[in-house]
């Protein structure tokens, strides 16, 4: 039991709040006392260009600070929103990271309608480069259109006619009760996930002891072992915001991690392709591989290609 109350730093967006709780209700049953800290991040404020703050970071650094400048104990962060290509800042650990969960895409329809049966022009709300470059090379009948926001904030734009089609984590629509606003979730063969998909990260202060091993107490060793690997290629590559990476790592019934990585062209003209399993000892190894494997056929030329 923590011998004060923990408190748990969180993006101020519904989704967000959501998770936080979620990790504040398993501190709870660990005997833990816990207070929500709001934080309005950088990149839920501004909604163009992510690159124009620096790329996914936005959505972290303030929470960081807050543990840095002993505002909070706690942070929750996606860890898809936590940058590959640069070390977490000194004087914080990742102390834990909750079971997964699912890592797939949905699609939600302002008709009912699946993407196959949408009409030539129809507009998708969208402005991850990931998921545009993967629906203009399976769907390249589809119209791409920028939009940022929440979720709550997306779905009100599909409501406004703003667009037609939205993408969005079936996870995250589970964390704000929309789950029966999706139409059709996507098979991971036609939309890859983001390295650390599904995924909750628990960070707090590397000095805080009491902190790292209440937070390690929720964390899932099969997780931590999957997104070791999927963030060990994302290193590898070196990627930027503007990068459509993709991968995903899980665990075989005989027990070796299988892990599938992709990079695209911001087009979806050009990707790469690679899949390779290693044992579950050593992750990171299986990670670096694959991620040298993807340089190995070209990703240095097509992510170096694209401006950030």
């Amino acid at each position: 039991m923590a011998s004060r109350i923990i408190r748990v730093a969180t993006r101020a967006s519904p989704m967000a709040v959501a998770q936080a709780e979620q990790v504040a209700a398993g501190l709870s049953e660990l005997g833990a006392e816990t207070e929500l800290v709001k934080v309005t991040a950088a990149g839920d404020r501004w909604m163009g260009d992510l690159a124009a703050l620096g790329g996914k970071g936005a959505f972290v650094k303030e929470i960081d600070d807050a543990l840095l400048h002993d505002e909070a104990d706690l942070a929750v962060h996606c860890l898809k929103d936590i940058p590959g290509d640069i070390p977490i800042p000194e004087g914080i650990a990742f102390a834990g990271f909750p079971k997964r969960d699912d890592v797939r895409d949905a699609i939600i329809t302002k008709d009912g309608r699946p993407l196959s049966e949408q009409p030539p022009g129809t507009v998708v709300g969208t402005s991850s480069v990931r998921r545009a470059a993967q629906l203009r090379l399976h769907y390249p009948h589809l119209e791409m259109k920028p939009l940022r926001g929440n979720m709550n904030s997306r779905l009100m734009r599909l409501e406004d006619g703003y667009c037609d089609v939205l993408i969005a984590a079936v996870a995250g629509m589970y964390r704000i009760g929309q789950e029966d606003r999706i139409t059709e979730i996507l098979p991971l063969e036609i939309m890859c996930p983001p390295i650390g998909a599904g995924v909750l990260t628990l960070a707090c202060r590397a000095e805080d002891d009491e902190v790292r091993e209440l937070a390690g107490r929720l964390d899932h060793a099969e997780t931590r072992r999957v997104v070791d690997a999927e963030r060990a290629m994302l290193h590898a590559l070196q990627g930027h915001c503007n990068s459509p990476i993709a991968g995903v790592c899980v665990i075989e019934p005989a027990g070796r991690l299988s892990l599938h990585g992709k990079v695209f062209n911001l087009e979806g003209t050009q990707w790469l392709d690679s899949q390779h399993w290693g044992v579950p000892e050593d992750p990171q190894a299986l990670g670096f591989f694959v991620g040298s494997d993807l340089l190995r056929q070209g990703a240095r030329r097509i992510i170096d290609s694209i401006p950030h």
